[in-house]
């Protein structure tokens, strides 16, 4: 083969390798945490009630989701074990909590690199008529295999009219680069009541 012809079978697996790139375009897929879609694990305690699940997921991951006091926690892993041992398995919002069941997957091409999730955090200071603390929505965005999981941006949706858009671009332009651990989770948009509830300590 001439310099001539390497030259251009080079520029030809270079331009391959850019459309293929390309052709993994980013897109979001749906499945649901709900009880009836999944494993529980043991019994509800007879102490408080709490209560553990396991969730089919994308691309063999699973979605671990974990309530006691009235509080959740959401993970994911390639199994339930793994799923406990991530940073998200570990982040508690003080104020009572629950997340919603359906679970929005990012992915580039077939490969997801984030979750978004929308919590309702309670709001003490907002009782209903029954003296129930109303609850204000967050989109959180967290981060997916390979690497650690973890929170990465929190969106206000209530404060924030295009949440789920914020929410997407989020998890699109850091959730692959986000070092958990390290990185700040980001507050993305307009800080409402949500997010001041989600981030007190």
């Amino acid at each position: 083969m001439n310099h001539i012809a390497s030259i251009g079978l080079a520029v030809l697996m270079i331009c391959i390798g850019l459309h293929s790139a390309a052709a993994q375009s980013v897109g979001s897929t749906y499945t649901s945490t709900a009880a009836k879609d999944c494993r529980q694990i043991g019994k509800p305690s007879e102490l408080d009630g709490s209560t553990t699940r396991v969730c089919k997921g994308k691309d063999g991951l699973v979605v671990l989701i974990a309530e006691d006091d009235l509080r959740e926690i959401v993970s994911v892993g390639r199994n339930r074990r793994a799923a406990a041992e991530e940073p998200a398995a570990k982040v508690w919002f003080a104020p009572f909590n629950s997340s919603e069941t359906t679970i929005e997957w990012r992915a580039a091409g077939t490969k997801p690199f984030a979750i978004i999730q929308r919590w309702h955090i309670a709001d003490n200071s907002d009782p209903d008529k029954q003296g129930r603390p109303n609850t204000k929505a967050m989109l959180v965005v967290t981060r997916l295999p390979p690497g650690p999981v973890c929170h990465v941006a929190y969106v206000d949706a209530i404060a924030n009219t295009t949440a789920n858009e914020l929410a997407r671009k989020a998890a699109d332009d850091f959730a692959r680069s986000f070092i958990c651990g390290k990185d700040e989770v980001k507050i993305i948009g307009t800080r409402g009541r949500a997010v001041e509830l989600a981030t007190m300590r």
